[in-house]
């Protein structure tokens, strides 16, 4: 963990709202994640930070990749395009998902050339595939139980279980080859039920896929949802890694590849922001401060992710409840009603907040004239 001393030295350095990014956070994750499944090929989810000097470092680590739209893809294909056609493509083949089962008719086109494996959840994606992307390998996502995750995924994508095999037997009459199943528990689920559920889902569809003929499944994607700790209420993953590593072994065979798309897992906790208070004043008997960060920028994940996040002070002093805002005219720009924070604050100081690298950077905006914060990278 980077030290508030080298926190504040980095912002006067660079000046504030700072977005700060430790890469030997990004590695340990990373490290983490394998140590705890072993069985499980870590697939980093861009859409959570697609800062490319991130996707290099977990590129350089082994990882694999998530990628839900062609902008995400070349992210990631910077890093491989100037290696020889039957290493990249087999790189694409081994180490890429395009995990978004709706994709238009243009990118398909485009994602054709390079034969990936792509997931899908509807008839009418297996006409399109078949006409657009005819040689890309398939993985059938699936609707499964977000009981208690933070931001909830079935209601939007996933075929009904009932209907899994129908499809898998649809896309294979087109000519197509479903490698395998993929299934989302929701992001940041602290509800590890859901993962156990969805694998002996997805495993009782393999089973009946093999009584109905198909036996070309050779994968599972068991999605993302992993969470990071961004208070003590959550488990430890370890916990979690338990609970999957049994389910697993139990239901799937060692020749099944088993994937995982973990995105907030591995940047939550290795960004934090500084800024600085532009503003003080006291409205209706309570403190406010203002800053010069706010949910248009790095705090977008309070809207977007419905995430909260501490703000701390580098100062200590007597405490009191305070509102701190955003830095633009939007009433909405509004970080924390309730944020315990010294009251002798003054203007220029700094207040930072840890455990923000997910779904926070990847949607700020320019709103009200406001630029992002400047990213800088510390221990690449």
């Amino acid at each position: 963990m980077i030290t508030m001393k080298k926190l504040q030295e980095l912002a006067r350095e660079h000046g504030t709202p700072l977005f700060i990014v430790d890469h030997d956070e990004i590695r340990a994750r990373y490290a983490s994640f394998k140590r705890h499944l072993p069985r499980v090929q870590a697939y980093y989810a861009v859409k959570a930070n697609p800062d490319p000097a991130i996707v290099k470092t977990l590129f350089d680590a082994g990882c694999s990749f998530d990628v839900a739209s062609m902008p995400e893809f070349n992210i990631v294909y910077q890093y491989i395009k100037d290696m020889p056609a039957k290493k990249r493509q087999d790189w694409i083949w081994d180490k890429i998902i395009y995990a978004n089962p709706i994709k238009a008719n243009e990118t398909l086109t485009e994602l054709d050339q390079y034969k990936a494996l792509v997931t899908f959840d509807n008839a009418e994606e297996i006409r399109k595939i078949r006409k657009h992307a005819p040689n890309s390998g398939l993985a059938l996502r699936l609707k499964v139980p977000n009981t208690g995750a933070m931001v909830e995924l079935s209601s939007k994508c996933g075929a009904a279980p009932g209907e899994a095999v129908d499809l898998i037997l649809e896309a294979d009459k087109a000519g197509l080859v479903v490698e395998g199943l993929s299934f989302h528990v929701g992001s940041q689920t602290t509800n590890f039920e859901n993962f156990v559920q969805a694998i002996n889902l997805a495993a009782d569809i393999f089973d009946e896929a093999r009584t109905r003929g198909y036996d070309k499944m050779s994968l599972l994607d068991i999605g993302g949802g992993f969470p990071a700790p961004y208070d003590s209420s959550v488990r430890p993953f370890r916990e979690l890694a338990r609970r999957i590593n049994a389910e697993i072994n139990r239901r799937f065979p060692k020749e099944i590849e088993i994937l995982a798309e973990p995105g907030r897992f591995m940047v939550a906790t290795a960004c934090t922001v500084v800024t600085e208070i532009i503003g003080k004043a006291v409205r209706d008997g309570k403190l406010c401060y203002y800053m010069n960060d706010g949910i248009y920028h790095t705090y977008s994940g309070i809207l977007f992710d419905h995430c909260r996040y501490k703000v701390e002070s580098f100062k200590r002093g007597d405490r009191q409840i305070c509102t701190v805002f955003g830095p633009t005219c939007d009433a909405l720009d509004v970080i924390s009603m309730s944020e315990d924070l010294p009251a002798n604050l003054k203007l220029g100081d700094l207040l930072f907040s840890r455990n923000i690298g997910a779904y926070s950077q990847a949607s700020a905006t320019n709103f009200n004239g406001f630029p992002p914060a400047k990213t800088v990278h510390v221990n690449q």
